[in-house]
C-alpha cells in the first residue's frame, strides 16, 4: 500500500498536489472520505491525514489495495506491507493534507501491543532471511525440473515415465507457487529489486504465470482477508457461496444460478481440479492484455517456449497436452486444498474497520506445525503468523508463533490451530453449512414472493 515509491523503492514520478492543506481533521470527516459517501478518497498513517484521490490511480501496488483503507486508519497495513517504511514516507508529504485532531487521536490496546509485538520481532532479527533456506529451496525446484526431463529423455513416454513426470512436474509447479509467494512478499532479500526480479523469473518463466496478475489480486487479500467486496478471494462469484453472510445476500439477490445446497458434493468437481487448469489461465491472460503487462506477457511466454523446446521432441502433441494438463491438475489440487483450509472455514464479513490483529485472526486459522506439513505448505501452515506479518521470511514464523499467541491470548482474540486433514475436512463442512444457509434463505424468499 505504498504512497509515494513503488515495490523497487522508486518515486513514480510527481504525485499530484491536493487542492487545499485541511490541517485539523475530524474522524467523522476521515469517515466520509472513502470514496462512497464522497468522491474523494482520504486515508490515515499515524494519525495523519492523506488524500489518495488522485494517486490511488497511479498506486504500484494497485488501485483497489489502497483505496480498500480510504476512509479508514490504514497505518497497520502501512507498516505490515514496507519493508523500507522509512523511504516511503519521504514521498507522503505531497498528499498529506493534515492531522487528525488532538482530542480525538487514541491508540487502542491491542493496536499498541501489536505494534510492540512487531518491534520485538524485528530486534530478534525475524525479518531476516535464511540465504542458505531459500537456496536449498530453489534447488529442489530446479531439481525435479531437471529430473523430470533427464527420465523423459532418457526412457520416452510410457504409463511410468508419464505417471512419474507427472508427479514430479506438479510437486514443482506447487512449491514454485509457494517460492514465488515467498519473492512476492519481498521477504527472500534485502533488496526489492532482487525479491521483484526472482519474483517475475519464477512466477513467468518457471511456472508460466503473471507477477503482476498475482500482485494485484494478493494484495487486496491481505489488505483485507474474508472481506467481502475488498478480498478477491470472497467475491460474490457464481459458483459458491461462502460464510454465513453471503449465501443470505446472494438469495435476496435472487440471482442464484447455482444450487449452493449441493456445492460441498460440486466443489470436488469444478474446484481443486479446474483452478489452475482453466479459471487461473483466463485470468492471468485476461488481466495481462486488459492492463498492457506486456512485459509480463512476455516473461509468461517464455515458460511455453521453454516448455516447447524441451518436449515436443519427446512426445507427440497429443501427449504432450495430457502431460500438461495432468501436471495442472495436481498442482491445481494441491494448492486449492491448502490455500482454502486457512480462510474458507473461518468468519466472512463485510468491512468493519477492525485493528490489524483482530481483522487477521478472524480470517486465519494454522494448521499443526511438522517437516512435512511446513513442506507441504510452504509454510502457509503457518497462515496466521504470515498474514500478521507478510514480508517476513517463512522459516521464522515458528518462533515468533508464540509471541502470537500470548498476544491473543492476553486480548481474548482466538487462535485457531487445526490438524492437515480437520482442515482439509472443513472446507467441505463450511461449503455445506453456508450452502444449507443459502438454501434456507432462498427458498423462504420463494414461498413469500412465489411468481406469478
Amino acid at each position: 500500500m505504498g504512497l509515494g515509491a513503488n515495490q523497487h523503492g522508486e518515486v513514480q514520478g510527481a504525485v499530484h498536489k491536493p487542492r487545499r492543506f485541511v490541517g485539523d481533521v475530524t474522524w467523522d470527516e476521515v469517515k466520509k472520505h472513502d470514496g462512497k459517501t464522497m468522491k474523494e478518497k482520504w486515508l490515515v498513517v499515524d494519525d495523519q491525514v492523506y488524500d489518495i484521490t488522485q494517486w490511488s490511480k497511479r498506486h504500484p501496488g494497485g488501485y483497489k489495495v489502497i483505496t480498500h483503507y480510504a476512509g479508514q486508519d490504514g497505518t497497520e497495513a502501512f507498516t505490515a506491507f514496507h519493508n523500507d517504511e522509512e523511504f516511503v514516507r519521504k514521498h507522503m508529504k505531497a498528499i498529506h493534507i493534515g492531522q487528525i485532531m488532538e482530542d480525538q487521536v487514541e491508540c487502542k490496546d491491542v493496536v499498541k501491543d501489536f505494534a510492540e509485538l512487531r518491534k520485538t520481532a524485528e530486534q530478534m532479527g525475524l525479518f531476516n532471511a535464511n540465504f542458505l533456506f531459500f537456496f536449498l529451496h530453489m534447488s529442489h525446484i530446479i531439481g525435479l525440473e531437471i529430473a523430470s526431463y533427464i527420465v523423459m529423455r532418457t526412457y520416452g513416454f510410457n504409463w511410468w515415465t508419464f505417471l512419474a513426470c507427472v508427479a514430479m512436474h506438479g510437486t514443482l509447479q506447487a512449491q514454485v507457487g509457494w517460492f514465488q509467494h515467498d519473492l512476492g512478499h519481498l521477504s527472500c532479500f534485502k533488496s526489492s529489486k532482487w525479491n521483484h526480479f526472482f519474483h517475475y523469473f519464477f512466477m513467468s518463466t518457471m511456472k508460466g504465470a503473471s507477477a503482476k496478475w498475482w500482485n494485484h489480486m494478493h494484495y487486496q487479500h491481505h489488505a483485507k482477508p474474508n472481506v467481502m467486496n475488498k478480498d478477491p478471494d470472497v467475491r460474490l462469484e457464481a459458483l459458491f457461496v461462502v460464510g454465513e453472510k453471503m449465501p443470505k445476500v446472494v438469495a435476496e439477490s435472487g440471482k442464484s444460478s447455482m444450487p449452493y445446497h449441493l456445492q460441498q458434493w460440486y466443489f470436488f468437481i469444478i474446484g481443486p481440479p479446474l483452478l489452475f487448469p482453466l479459471y487461473f489461465q483466463f485470468m492471468i491472460y485476461r488481466h495481462m492484455i486488459k492492463q498492457k503487462e506486456w512485459t509480463d506477457l512476455f516473461f509468461n511466454s517464455l515458460y511455453y517456449a521453454r516448455f516447447l523446446f524441451c518436449y515436443v521432441p519427446l512426445m507427440t502433441w497429443w501427449q504432450l497436452l495430457l502431460f500438461y494438463e495432468a501436471f495442472r491438475v495436481m498442482e491445481s489440487i494441491w494448492f486449492t486444498w491448502v490455500s482454502q483450509s486457512n480462510h474458507i472455514p473461518m468468519e466472512i464479513d463485510v468491512d468493519s474497520a477492525r485493528p490489524w490483529l483482530e481483522l487477521q485472526l478472524r480470517a486465519t486459522c494454522n494448521l499443526e506445525q511438522s517437516f512435512f506439513n511446513d513442506w507441504f505448505t510452504g509454510h502457509l501452515n503457518f497462515q496466521i503468523e504470515h498474514h500478521l506479518f507478510p514480508t517476513m521470511p517463512r522459516h521464522n514464523y515458528v518462533r515468533v508463533a508464540p509471541l502470537v499467541k500470548s498476544l491473543c491470548k492476553k486480548h481474548g482474540v482466538d487462535y485457531k490451530t487445526k490438524t492437515l486433514l480437520e482442515g482439509f475436512s472443513d472446507i467441505v463442512r463450511s461449503l455445506k453449512s453456508s450452502g444449507e444457509i443459502w438454501y434456507d434463505a432462498y427458498y423462504h424468499l420463494q414461498d413469500q414472493f412465489p411468481e406469478n
